[in-house]
């Protein structure tokens, strides 16, 4: 049957017209009700919904009814990370399946624990049998984050149990999937590039005597070679972003969809479809897009004041994308340093230096150092900023050869030890379903029947 295109498209633009007209609300409402917008109090905080032990972000103090910004702190369970990550580091060892273990079960595990809590995560990193045919290979998508979605929903269907939600339970599926995401995520990758890439299709088993940094590059890179100063720095990288309190955004859906009860298979594809957003997880490709702008119209890099030239253009809407935002520069929270970016660039300074790749590293430095003055000078609003982890992560998985479509996806591969720790505090803590207001500003109307319209 032909089906007409044009008149599709006139009925879909009034639609649109229709909608947006009656669901613009009045600005003024916000403030009359007091509404506190994406959950943030008028001082920028946010708003207190929920206790938890798993992760604090520590990045300003209330000192005579202001808010003063001092220096970043993350903590894991009450451990700086800072601390945490210079404990593994100076022993040469990987941390994240440390750090999963310290965020499950709230404690750092002694050497028999670690080595059994990660022979368990190696056990379980080959997905069931015909599952990376069916479910992935023969329905490629062009997005990694939403083909992991869908696998992690499918995983449902190969789960004997996925309804149960005792403590036991949860924590065998929260197992599993920390163990299953890099593989998802890597053969995702590979069938989008097979198939809308036209690359040749390399599907590489997992080992299970390798860290999950190790794994990630294992199975992505078609020879599946790789350095051990580039598996440190990625698992550098998945530490940092396994947890940041119980309020970030994906975090908190979590939170919200587990206090429905639902299954954990759910509640995780909820949370991925939180974080693929490019205000929350997909921002370091913003940060990576913007980048490639300035290298391009930047003629000297190391030239501050024309550095500094386009970046006032950019925030004047003048350059780039027209948003008015520098990406990776400024945070919900943090406000003098994020200590996860902070970090990272100490590490992407020793990987830059392998790669030859000191004059981009420079040029990140420049823009770090210059936009919180250009950024006060342009707002006037006295909010103060730093880069956050976005700024450098986009750049350090450049310089480790990972594709763009995968940078959220690591994100993800980190933070499911996160989402899975606050789903298990929450089915022990909560009980009750989370339903915040929404008062409703509608104007009463009589009904008027068909005919009459």
């Amino acid at each position: 049957m032909y089906k007409d295109i044009s008149k599709e498209s006139k009925i879909m633009k009034e639609y649109t017209e229709l909608a947006i007209k009656n669901n613009q609300l009045e600005k003024e409402l916000y403030t009359k009700y007091n509404v506190k917008r994406g959950l943030r109090n008028a001082d920028g905080t946010g708003v207190l919904v929920g206790l938890t032990e798993i992760g604090e972000v520590h990045a300003y103090i209330i000192e005579e009814n202001e808010k003063v910004p001092v220096d970043g702190k993350l903590f894991y369970r009450g451990i700086n990370i800072t601390d945490f990550v210079n404990g593994f580091v100076s022993d040469q060892r990987f941390g994240f399946e440390e750090c999963c273990y310290l965020l499950l079960f709230g404690q750092l595990p002694d050497s028999q624990q670690l080595k059994e809590f990660t022979e368990l995560l190696g056990q379980n990193r080959k997905l069931p049998d015909e599952f990376t045919t069916d479910m992935i290979l023969k329905t490629p998508s062009r997005d990694i984050m939403n083909k992991l979605s869908r696998s992690v929903l499918a995983m449902y269907s190969f789960d004997e149990n996925p309804e149960d939600t005792s403590i036991e339970n949860v924590l065998r599926q929260s197992i599993k999937l920390i163990a299953v995401f890099p593989t998802l995520a890597a053969y995702a990758y590979q069938a989008l590039s097979h198939y809308f890439l036209n690359n040749s299709l390399y599907i590489h088993i997992p080992q299970a005597n390798l860290s999950t940094a190790e794994n990630i590059l294992y199975m992505i890179r078609p020879d599946s070679k790789y350095t051990r100063s580039e598996a440190e720095l990625l698992d550098l990288a998945l530490v940092l972003h396994a947890e940041h309190g119980g309020g970030n955004n994906s975090t908190f859906t979590t939170h919200v969809v587990t206090s429905s009860g639902t299954d954990t298979y759910s509640a995780i594809s909820a949370a991925i479809g939180s974080l693929k957003g490019p205000k929350h997880g997909g921002a370091n490709i913003k940060v990576m897009e913007m980048m490639e702008d300035i290298e391009a119209n930047i003629k000297d890099w190391e030239d501050e004041e024309e550095v500094a030239a386009y970046i006032t253009k950019i925030l004047r809407k003048e350059a780039y994308d027209g948003s008015g935002f520098i990406y990776g520069m400024g945070h919900a929270v943090y406000t003098l340093s994020d200590p996860r970016a902070v970090l990272l660039k100490q590490k992407a300074e020793l990987l830059a230096a392998e790669k030859g790749m000191e004059k981009e590293y420079n040029l990140y430095k420049t823009i770090e150092k210059l936009a919180p003055g250009i950024f006060a000078k342009e707002r006037n609003n006295g909010k103060v900023i730093c880069a956050n982890v976005d700024f450098y992560s986009g750049f350090v998985y450049k310089m480790l050869g990972i594709p763009q479509e995968l940078y959220t996806a690591i994100f993800a591969i980190a933070r499911i030890a996160g989402w899975c720790a606050h789903r298990i505090e929450e089915l022990i803590n909560g009980g009750r379903i989370i339903r915040p207001a929404y008062k409703s500003v509608a104007k009463k109307k009589e009904y008027c029947s068909l005919s009459e319209r």
